[in-house]
């Protein structure tokens, strides 16, 4: 096989795990969001309940649901921008996939020729031809 098709081929493994990792990162991000959601109302149910000591720490329960709600915020915007890195990373892989599909066609066809014309050279000339 051609040093160049196998260079692809490193190189679109190489791509699809860049890839896998981004989409693994932004699934992190996407769950850190809803994670810090949902804390976010849970705080604020106990801030509402009846038996909760809101009335005496009040200040405590809102600082706890603002951050938890700038968590959810920053964990948002860290997934948009992995988004954007899997987005950037499938056209990368996509591309390195066509290259590699197109090198190893290529890689075949000069093999394939170098068969045939290797084949015609073994014939044995038949009398009288030159």
């Amino acid at each position: 096989m051609d040093a160049r098709v196998q260079r692809l081929k490193k190189l679109l493994v190489l791509q699809e795990q860049l890839k896998a990792m981004h989409e693994l990162r932004h699934a992190g991000f996407v769950a850190g969001a809803i994670a810090a959601k949902q804390e976010a109302a849970e705080i604020a149910d106990r801030f509402n309940a009846d038996d909760s000591m809101s009335g005496l720490f009040p200040e405590v329960y809102q600082r706890r649901i603002a951050s938890a709600l700038a968590r959810e915020d920053a964990n948002l915007q860290s997934a948009g921008r992995e988004a954007a890195n899997v987005a950037a990373a499938n056209a990368r892989t996509n591309m390195v996939e066509r290259n590699w599909r197109e090198a190893r066609g290529a890689d075949e066809r000069q093999r394939g020729d170098r068969e045939r014309l290797e084949i015609i050279g073994h014939r044995p000339m038949k009398p009288g031809a030159k």
